[in-house]
């Protein structure tokens, strides 16, 4: 059997909508490896995120809300979505993210980078910014963020967050990264 097109290890052979609401689609495809095997692949389609790094005064301002799926509250960095039926560019969306869940308007904001998430099982990925320049206002925060609450930490508190396992947000870990990263450079 020939190998799948344009030497892609994988071919889909058939796919199924499982489940689909406004924010996210589950998707299971038949699939056939390179050595001509067959099996199922199932994954979630879901939009691009973006993230924010507020800095300022060397500390990050930090969300915290409750997240159903891992049933805990946890502080991360502001991140979302475009809400149902919208879109745009990433930086409009993290300026947008940025306002809803802290007030804070950046005059200021630099690309750090994109990363996938959890490639193994959906396709969505992250654009990660850093916001500087930073002007206090009122969050407009969505309805399923009213649990959410904001607070300023200074960097080495961030750090220590991560290592105590207050910080499980992959996203914000590697935003931070990213962020070192850039710093070295």
């Amino acid at each position: 059997m020939a190998a799948p097109p344009d030497g892609a290890d994988i071919r889909r052979l058939a796919s199924e909508v499982v489940y689909e609401d406004n924010w996210m689609r589950l998707r299971r495809d038949q699939i056939e490896r390179r050595d001509g095997s067959r099996g199922t692949y199932a994954f979630v389609e879901k939009a691009d995120f973006a993230i924010v790094i507020p800095a300022e005064n060397d500390g990050f301002h930090l969300v915290e809300e409750f997240r159903y799926p891992i049933g805990r509250r946890t502080w991360s960095f502001p991140q979302g979505g475009f809400p149902a039926g919208r879109a745009g560019r990433p930086e409009d969306l993290a300026r947008l993210e940025l306002l809803q869940e802290t007030g804070l308007h950046a005059r200021h904001l630099a690309k750090l980078g994109f990363l996938n998430c959890a490639h193994g099982t959906t396709s969505q990925g992250g654009h990660y910014f850093l916001a500087t320049g930073l002007e206090p206002g009122e969050p407009e925060r969505e309805h399923e963020e009213q649990d959410m609450r904001q607070e300023w930490v200074p960097r080495a508190r961030l750090e220590d967050m991560i290592s105590q396992g207050l910080i499980t947000d992959d996203s914000t870990v590697a935003g931070y990264t990213l962020l070192l990263l850039s710093e070295r450079a």
